[in-house]
């Protein structure tokens, strides 16, 4: 830029368009003040049930003072509930939830407003500076002449005697006022715009952490039917699974029965014929004839009876066997491991899952 500064600062009486301004932005800002810290409000701040709002900080300050027995989210402990403290503007008392000053809304409009006024405030103190730069502000070619137009050409401001006899003479210039009262109105609207967006942009995440609250919550919901559903399944299983040990031990234990009774039958004819051996061989020592004869008698008779027991029935090859208690649960495993979530109606099976959530999400704002 071909300026320089002079060295005469304005007078203290002087006035400019941002006097009237400043008066107003100071009023505006007695109302900004936190009650607490003295201090414009910092982010986020908090609306009382009162309507009197507050830092949170200073909120949860007040609070912690308060109820100092109250633990704050995610501790080991137990949190209080029903706390409460006194509204610092208006002793209004003020009851809050398990989750403290965290669980009270934000005042999305008094941040808004903090934002535009900072703007605002940052604004007017440019403004100022640049009416009292305007007053200093002298042409670098012609010392005694002050910047008072701007070069559109160059885009550049510069004083009169540049564009009649200076470099700027073939340029295109307009009024340094003008051109100061486009941009600044430009800017405001551009001020305007961003402060919509952010209204917008504000709305949007706080309904999506709403979303994220209802998904936490759908999810824990599913997982607690989930888990009942396999429980439902297991205790079926276990059910079933007694009834059939039940049956197994049931059909072993006939066939022992059966068996050992068998076995003490056997026993008790080989002890017979045990009986009956020793007796015979007794008997062949016998010298006397008439004797011998009637005692062989005796036990020829008896060895033909247990001759004919030998040929009682016996259990059957395989009679031991339980391998017809089988059941088969090969088809019902791979129906398990197949097990999953039902389709809804008309999902698209061939859609990207990261498309389809992502159009899902972005269709709701």
């Amino acid at each position: 830029m071909n300026f320089t500064l002079g060295f005469e600062p304005p007078s203290a009486g002087s006035s400019g368009p941002g006097a009237g301004r400043g008066v107003v932005m100071e009023n505006l800002e007695k109302q900004l003040i936190c009650p607490v810290c003295l201090e414009i409000f910092s982010k986020p701040v908090v609306i009382l049930p009162c309507q009197h709002n507050l830092c949170r900080k200073c909120a949860n300050d007040i609070f912690q003072s308060a109820n100092p027995l109250w633990q704050p989210r995610g501790s080991s402990s137990m949190a209080l509930s029903g706390s409460r403290f006194r509204c610092p503007a208006c002793r209004h008392e003020v009851v809050l939830d398990r989750h403290g000053v965290f669980g009270l809304q934000r005042n999305l409009l008094v941040e808004n407003i903090i934002d535009l006024y900072r703007r605002q405030e940052s604004s007017r103190l440019v403004d100022v500076k640049r009416e009292q730069q305007q007053q200093r502000l002298m042409c670098e070619d012609h010392e005694d002449e002050k910047i008072n137009i701007y070069c559109l050409s160059c885009q550049t401001p510069t004083c009169s005697m540049c564009k009649v006899f200076g470099k700027h003479k073939d340029c295109d210039v307009a009024p340094l006022s003008a051109v100061y009262v486009r941009q600044k109105a430009e800017l405001s609207d551009g001020i305007a715009l961003l402060v919509a967006s952010n209204d917008h942009i504000q709305a949007v995440i706080s309904q999506m952490e709403q979303v994220c609250h209802i998904t936490e919550e759908n999810g824990k919901r599913q997982r607690e039917q989930l888990a009942h559903q396999f429980d439902v399944l297991v205790a079926i299983l276990e059910e079933r699974k007694q009834e059939l040990v039940g049956l197994i031990s049931k059909q072993q234990d006939d066939k022992l029965k059966r068996v050992r009774a068998l076995i003490r039958r056997r026993s008790d004819e080989l002890e017979a014929a045990v009986t009956l051996v020793e007796s015979a061989i007794q008997t062949m020592e016998e010298p006397h004839m008439p004797l011998f004869i009637q005692s062989a008698d005796v036990l020829l008779e008896k060895m033909a009876a247990t001759d004919r027991a030998s040929h009682l029935r016996r259990p059957q090859l395989g009679y031991e066997s339980l391998s017809h208690l089988v059941v088969d649960t090969d088809e019902l495993a791979v129906m398990l491991m197949n097990m999953d979530f039902c389709s809804g109606e008309g999902d698209d099976a061939e859609e990207d899952p990261e498309e389809a959530e992502e159009s899902d999400l972005c269709s709701r704002y």
